[in-house]
């Protein structure tokens, strides 16, 4: 959000760190930074240690922890890549491939233990910018580890930060018991009430490269995404929902189902339960309903491919007679390559289709979905190696005070090749808070709008970060329309809904 998405912030963090390196030379120890030769000491990096001296929430603590963990996965991947290009590279090799990319992926997860903490207590200040950068030990040798268990204090009985479930997730839900999930019993579907979106577009599909209604028009979904629904659990309801349709004049709600972070991995059945419930609350309303498999940390999809195949399989069994679901299969892909994310693709897509052959897929794509641009790809290899598979979109996600005409101009050329989703975007920075760009944001609405883009904003929250469309303490009431209970973010996003020109007043 955060999200990651990232609040509960974004939960995100986001998330997303847009990638600059400088391209002027370090000097670490009186050596310069390029590559070794053949036959020279190989250096290791070394990274400042992050110390936590606040009390971490017992929800987040396995949160915390494995960004911690992360943090050493980041210090050897570095180390590897720098035995691995001994030779290569020029005199800056090393700052511009190696240390500033690792400073970029050290401020995000620094960034995301902020974050985390800050779902339940105030926000810490743990210094992301200083101990970020990291330095070279020419002499080679073993890099310091970043300590990964908190203080004793801030333990309590409730967490278990090293038990951490999370990685035999995958083990305990395999494919093959995916098919019994058919088993479930499919309601009739509900007719859409006249006026609304689903009445008037029907069954979506993909025409070329854009998102087409039941006629072969191409529209323009507008929408909101929740936050993670473990974080927010009474933010979407039938009251926010009715709000942002007959309210607001939104097409689509988008359900962000973590799959970690206490989230789907922790209460399977219940976490899907809750998803199905509001896909029937949203369909009620006639409404176009997003089921986002919302996967941050760990980035690679493939991780819960099996907690994938039997979600999907349960969800699309319970709404094969609708509509109005879309599915997207992974929210932000990052650390991976699009070889793995579209072989994740190609194997969950198959469960989709079973049920629902005809349902839009989105799919996340490298870099936190922003088209590989934040690992310094493009578009390009989506197209040289697409999902096969009919009425399939590519995702893209933008937070406007991070990402600018650059990536609009990206967006711009992408467009004309694929189908995109703007399945999740922010008026304020790649961490879902501080001041909000609302010159950036209608930038990039406009831009949406003229190549016929569907968008949703973050989120459909009211936590303490600025990405939160209601004020605090609106989810606990149950009031939801107008704009008294509304944030400047999510005044902006009803006006610009509601009369196509955003305002925050």
């Amino acid at each position: 959000m955060y999200r990651s998405r990232w609040s509960r912030a974004s939960s995100r963090v986001r998330r997303w760190q847009v990638v600059a390196v400088g391209a002027v030379a370090v000097v670490a120890a009186g050596v310069g930074i390029g590559v070794a030769s053949a036959g020279e000491t190989v250096p290791t990096v070394n990274c400042p240690q992050v110390k936590i001296n606040v009390a971490v929430p017992a929800q987040q603590q396995a949160d915390v922890q494995r960004n911690l963990q992360l943090l050493n996965t980041q210090i050897a991947e570095a180390n590897n890549r720098l035995k691995s290009t001994v030779g290569q590279g020029g005199q800056n090799f090393i700052q511009n491939a190696i240390l500033g990319p690792l400073k970029d992926k050290r401020i995000s997860t620094i960034e995301r233990i902020e974050i985390a903490i800050g779902r339940n207590a105030p926000r810490p200040n743990l210094n992301a910018a200083t101990l970020a950068p990291c330095t070279l030990n020419t002499g080679g040798g073993a890099s310091a580890q970043q300590p990964t268990s908190m203080p004793a204090a801030t333990r309590t009985a409730t967490a278990k930060p090293t038990t951490a479930p999370v990685t035999k997730a995958p083990a305990t839900a395999p494919a093959t018991t995916a098919p019994a999930a058919t088993a479930t019993v499919t309601a009739p579907a509900t007719k859409a009430p006249t006026g609304t979106p689903v009445a008037v577009n029907g069954q979506l599909s993909v025409c070329g490269t854009k998102l087409c209604n039941q006629s072969g028009t191409a529209i323009q979904l507008r929408g909101m995404s929740s936050h993670g629904l473990q974080f927010f659990p009474n933010c979407v309801n039938a009251g926010s929902l009715d709000a942002i349709r007959n309210d607001w004049n939104a097409d689509f709600i988008r359900l962000s189902m973590y799959v970690q972070e206490g989230g789907l991995e922790t209460d399977p059945t219940g976490f899907t339960n809750k998803v199905n419930g509001l896909v029937d609350t949203a369909t009620k309303l006639g409404l176009y309903v997003i089921v986002d498999f919302h996967i941050l940390t760990p980035g690679d999809p493939n991780f819960n491919l099996g907690l994938a195949k039997t979600f999907f399989a349960n969800v699309t069994a319970k709404h094969a007679g609708n509509n109005n679901v879309i599915y997207e299969v992974a929210n932000e892909p990052n650390g991976v390559s699009w070889t793995a994310i579209k072989s994740y693709a190609d194997q969950v897509i198959p469960v989709i289709r079973k049920n629902s052959p005809n349902s839009v897929v989105l799919v996340g794509t490298r870099g936190f979905s922003s088209l590989g641009l934040t690992d310094g790809a493009t578009e390009q290899e989506i197209i040289d190696d697409p999902v096969t598979f009919k009425n399939v979109m590519y995702t893209f996600h933008f937070y406007a005070a991070s990402h600018g005409a650059d990536r609009r101009a990206a967006v711009a050329r992408a467009a004309k090749s694929l189908p995109l989703f703007v399945s999740e975007f922010g008026t304020q920075t790649f961490t879902g808070d501080g001041a909000n760009d609302f010159a950036g944001t209608t930038a990039w609405l406009d831009l949406l709008k003229s190549l016929k883009i569907s968008y949703g904003m973050w989120s459909l929250s009211d936590g303490r970060e600025s990405n939160s469309a209601f004020k605090q303490g609106t989810c606990s009431g149950t009031t939801f329309k107008g704009t008294g209970v509304l944030t400047e973010s999510g005044r902006y996003i009803r006006s610009r809904i509601l009369t196509g020109v955003g305002s925050p007043n």
